[in-house]
């Protein structure tokens, strides 16, 4: 039976609450019925939560005892798309319901009443006295047509104290109102200010917009040389959505990204766009959820917990930079932004963007595959070409130890300084050294809850672990035999680079762009638009700075480490190297002088590395293609990751062993077991991991066989078990 659409006051209805049930919960509709959807106020014991009203309710419980809803919350219902969204994502990632109605609830105080503020609009009185600063006020005012502002903007346009404007409300010719304090943003014009576009980009627009209108569901992959303008091609797409009265979602891997995107989106449609990312006000927050349930934010840029926000008519999601492994969420709700991202607009018949010039294995395989529409940019925009890229053979250089900068990049980072260009030493480690070493009995220094190696932060003058972020002072002596004045830093990292780069250009000045090394996301921002006008000759850098950024003033670009990615056993290691070093060398050369990009590698003849100078990105996608293919493992093929952790390491081998034996399940639909074995990080925070990895046919129904197999483990206690569905990282 259809659940009906509205609930008269009495009916039972189910309600999905934000606490971690397993199942829906009856109540009575409250005085004056709710709407399917409807987000309410329900008591559970002695405390009132949050839920949404989901249903019929299911009648199972004595009557009798059913409690009636508190009340229905002054926000708009949840549409029947994003039940549907969260549902086949909770299936798809094997996620509990309540744990995705947390991710789409994440604002905070709505079930508190809307709060108000005082605005101020012109009024019909006259001033008794007419001044200067009077007359400014009025003006201000009437030059935007009655719209309502706060104190403090009113007194900023006219360039008055507020006294100035109390004084004209006493007399009416200032009006003061109070009016809702979550207020629509600003209309966009897609009219306002269009760029213009050369053949290649008007072509690529035209095709990402496709169907917006007629709300047709599609995908394109937009893959375009660093610089080639990808930008415009999907803001013209935007431009689409907002003529046709639909909402757009922009999706960034980074917060740093923000400040240039949101002045290019204000430049081109008028008005800036809503923002969501962990560095916005709880206040901004609250009024982006509200606002985007109800249509008054047309354009949202934000991070991956974006996609879970109430849009009331999606017509396009942009996934920029879509190769980004940021878009992996990697604890509590483990999903990837991209899939979820086609996931969400295929049920609300929206368009998807995905933008890279290094595109995911996964969405060339489904562009190859004719599942995504493919569309290339293959030449930089305006005068700007590709920069020139070349190997330092490291074997042949004449370096010092605990030295990291050949002397070949040496001469290119002084040439760039004589001509007033900027320079990028990209290394992607963080900290001063990734290893402090005791000379005098070998210790290496450990994180005390983890398995993992502490790193040195000089500028911090702390030792960190980077799985679970413990902190403590450098030591003196060795934690292990005693011995003073006996601990090295064994490699380099970012710092140390930046210590060793001021040895060499003592003249220089020098940016070092790490996130640990920023308090804010504001503050990060602000240092990267320093560095983009010019602030830095020498900019030591991160896997940070390959994200998007860019630098007009920056020619060169030097990899100390080209090699770093290729260790390992991780299947997706050529992969992740191949785009972070494309990318990094992409951040060279984007205005009107030539970029050069040098790759320090005591391994030149190894194919990735010849693939990355080469150019021949189809002929690398192919190759790593066919590997995977004959391995049958993502995108040919099914992988799950199952995390066993406990502080009782005997506890999670015994129930991984019993895993491992009872495998029936997954053995019916031909799937592979492998473990349990210790996570290659097999203990952070105290806890003790281990791992089962499982293998399937791309075709097998693994979720099914994934649910049944591990239901048979009812964690208790301390032991927690989290199933990744596609995993993309092995740790």
């Amino acid at each position: 039976m259809k659940d009906p659409d509205f609930f008269d006051a009495g009916d039972l209805v189910a309600v999905l609450t934000t606490q971690p049930l397993d199942r829906t919960l009856d109540y009575k509709a409250p005085e004056g019925g709710c709407w399917l959807g409807a987000f309410v106020e329900v008591p559970l014991g002695p405390r009132k939560v949050l839920g949404v009203v989901w249903g019929r309710g299911r009648g199972d419980w004595d009557i009798a005892k059913v409690r009636s809803v508190n009340r229905v919350l002054d926000v708009a219902p949840m549409r029947s798309e994003m039940r549907s969204f969260l549902e086949k994502a909770a299936s798809y990632t094997l996620t509990p319901m309540p744990a995705m109605l947390r991710l789409a609830t994440r604002a905070p105080g709505l079930s508190d009443p809307l709060s108000m503020r005082k605005v101020y609009r012109l009024g019909e009185g006259v001033p008794d006295r007419v001044t200067d600063a009077r007359t400014r006020v009025i003006e201000a005012l009437r030059e935007y047509g009655g719209l309502g502002f706060t104190l403090k903007e009113v007194s900023e346009l006219a360039g008055v104290t507020s006294s100035v404007v109390k004084g004209l409300v006493k007399q009416g010719v200032v009006l003061e109102e109070d009016t809702p304090r979550d207020q629509p943003y600003r209309r966009m014009d897609a009219d306002f200010g269009p760029k213009e576009l050369t053949e290649d980009q008007a072509a690529a627009a035209e095709k990402v917009s496709t169907g917006i209108k007629d709300e047709v569901y599609g995908t394109s992959l937009l893959r375009g040389v660093t610089g080639s303008g990808k930008t415009e091609v999907y803001l013209e797409a935007v431009a689409a959505c907002i003529e046709a009265g639909r909402q757009a979602l922009v999706l960034l891997p980074e917060i740093a990204l923000t400040a240039e995107f949101l002045t290019r989106v204000e430049a081109r449609f008028g008005a800036k766009p809503a923002e969501w990312h962990s560095g916005v006000t709880m206040t901004e927050r609250r009024r982006i959820w509200r606002m985007v349930g109800q249509g008054g934010a047309q354009v949202v840029i934000g991070a991956r917990s974006a996609l879970f926000l109430p849009f009331q008519n999606l017509g396009l999601i942009v996934v920029d930079e879509e190769h980004d492994t940021s878009y992996k969420q990697d604890d509590g709700v483990l999903y990837n932004a991209r899939d979820m991202a086609v996931l969400r607009a295929s049920l609300c018949g929206a368009r998807v963007v995905l933008a890279s010039a290094t595109p995911s294995l996964e969405s060339w395989a489904n562009a190859d595959a004719g599942k995504y529409e493919r569309i290339e940019l293959t030449s930089r925009f305006g005068p700007a070409v590709l920069p020139d890229m070349r190997a330092i053979d490291m074997r042949v250089e004449d370096l010092p130890s605990a030295q990291w900068i050949s002397p070949t990049l040496q001469s290119a980072v002084r040439s760039r300084l004589e001509k007033g260009e900027q320079s990028l030493l990209f290394i992607n480690r963080r900290g001063y050294a990734p290893v402090t070493i005791c000379r005098a009995c070998g210790h290496q220094v450990g994180c005390d809850h983890c398995d993992a190696r502490m790193v040195e932060h000089r500028f911090l003058k702390r030792l960190l672990c980077h799985q679970c972020g413990e902190s403590k002072p450098m030591p003196e002596a060795c934690p292990s035999c005693g011995v003073e004045g006996k601990l090295a830093p064994v490699g380099p990292g970012v710092e140390r680079l930046a210590e060793e780069a001021q040895a060499h250009f003592p003249e220089a000045r020098l940016a070092v762009l790490s996130s640990d090394l920023f308090g804010s996301a504001r503050a990060l921002k602000e240092g990267i638009t320093q560095i983009a006008e010019g602030g830095a000759d020498i900019i030591i850098g991160t896997q940070l700075v390959a994200k998007g950024h860019n630098f007009p003033l920056l020619t060169l670009v030097g990899v100390i480490d080209a090699d770093l990615g290729l260790q390992g056993s991780d299947m997706r290691a050529a992969e992740r190297t191949f785009q972070l070093m494309r990318q990094v060398a992409g951040r060279a050369g984007r205005s009107e002088r030539k970029g050069t990009a040098l790759m320090q590698t005591f391994q030149p003849d190894h194919p990735v590395i010849r693939a990355i100078l080469s150019g021949d990105e189809e002929g690398f996608w192919q190759a790593e293609a066919d590997q995977r293919r004959h391995a049958g493992v993502p995108p040919y093929g099914r992988m799950a990751g199952i995390i066993l952790s406990s502080p009782d390491v005997q506890q999670v081998f015994d129930i991984g062993n019993q895993l491992a034996r009872n495998d029936g399940p997954l053995r019916e639909i031909g799937a592979q077991v492998f473990g349990p074995a210790p996570a290659p990080i097999a203990r952070v925070r105290g806890r003790h991991r281990v791992r089962l990895l499982v293998k399937a046919e791309k075709s097998a129904p693994i979720q099914q066989a994934l649910a049944k197999w591990v239901s048979q483990v009812k964690p208790k206690g301390d032991l927690r078990l989290s199933v990744d569905i596609d995993p993309q990282s092995f740790y």
